[in-house]
């Protein structure tokens, strides 16, 4: 059965991919964005946006949107991402990651909704003493960009456990794909060099560990998690250096000489050394796994890259 579904954040790669993904299944979609200029998105470039309603506005006007659109579902996907603009904004990422989620939740209590979707991090667990990581690891955040994310995280069960909000928490790794409109990531940083046929520059030796999630299926993940309350991780299934990606992407561009230069730091500032979830509670409870093969989702990225020149500078 459709419903009306208000999407915050819908410009960045995961919310273009769920807006994408819940027009594909009938839903009605109600964008939320922040008024003033913006960067190119998949929903201009794919015309989802004219498929969809759209209201200016910020988190902080959501309890109106919600009364004004009569939405029974909200994807709360709007954050500050970056954990280097976590650094020099410290401000501005606890509004964003902390008010934020806490204003959206309120207005969703106040409206009754039938479901609120907050997508977490795995940088919520820290320095994790063991990999994979399952969801009862405690959280060590300690970076400015963890904090952010594991007092949001926590903010949202506790609106569940205290008012019985149905809330579902989805902690995510990294997520990629196509039409990421960031160019501060590895991933569309690394297209952007290759397209321009210059070396990439990586901030690292190239050592740290990851674990990579298409935005397929993330989106996949955001829209099975259970509204229990309870924190649920997405995987991609394996962990990977940042130098495998960099060479996958090199692969996908036929640029076999164009040798990234690498930092002579392990792990720049501010970030891990590896990381990686255990994904079993959400498979267990839902069935979701992860579809997308990291050498297919990498080339497929590329080539979006290529199909789509100057996405990324304009």
């Amino acid at each position: 059965m459709a419903e009306r579904i208000l999407v915050t954040g819908p410009d960045g790669l995961l919310g273009a991919a769920a807006v994408g993904a819940l027009l594909a299944r009938g839903d009605e979609v109600v964008l939320l964005r922040r008024p003033g200029p913006r960067r190119p998105s998949v929903l201009a470039l794919d015309g989802l946006q004219d498929r969809c309603t759209v209201v200016a506005g910020e988190l902080a006007d959501v309890g109106d949107v919600l009364c004004d659109q009569h939405c029974g579902t909200v994807l709360h996907l709007a954050a500050q991402t970056q954990v280097g603009a976590a650094v020099e904004d410290p401000l501005a990422t606890f509004e964003t990651n902390l008010r934020g989620t806490w204003r959206v939740l309120e207005a969703c209590r106040t409206a009754s909704v039938g479901r609120v979707v907050i997508a977490s991090s795995d940088k919520v667990y820290g320095t994790a003493a063991r990999l994979p990581v399952a969801e009862d690891a405690p959280l060590l955040a300690r970076e400015l960009y963890e904090v952010s994310k594991a007092g949001a995280d926590m903010i949202a069960r506790s609106y569940a456990a205290a008012f019985e909000l149905p809330v579902a928490v989805l902690r995510l790794p990294n997520v990629y794909g196509p039409g990421d409109p960031n160019a501060a990531r590895l991933i569309p940083a690394v297209c952007a060099a290759l397209l321009a046929s210059r070396r990439p520059r990586i901030r690292s030796d190239g050592s740290p560990r990851r674990d990579f999630l298409h935005v397929d299926d993330a989106v996949a993940a955001l829209l099975a998690v259970p509204a229990d309350g309870e924190p649920y991780n997405a995987s991609g299934g394996a962990t990977h250096s940042l130098r495998e990606i960099v060479d996958g992407l090199v692969t996908a561009s036929g640029t076999a000489g164009l040798d990234a230069e690498y930092a002579d730091i392990p792990t720049p500032p501010g970030e891990q050394a590896a990381g990686w979830l255990d994904a079993s509670r959400l498979i267990a409870a839902t069935g979701w796994a992860p579809r997308t093969p990291l050498a297919d989702g990498l080339a497929a990225t590329y080539a979006w890259y290529a199909a789509h020149p100057g996405f990324l500078a304009a």
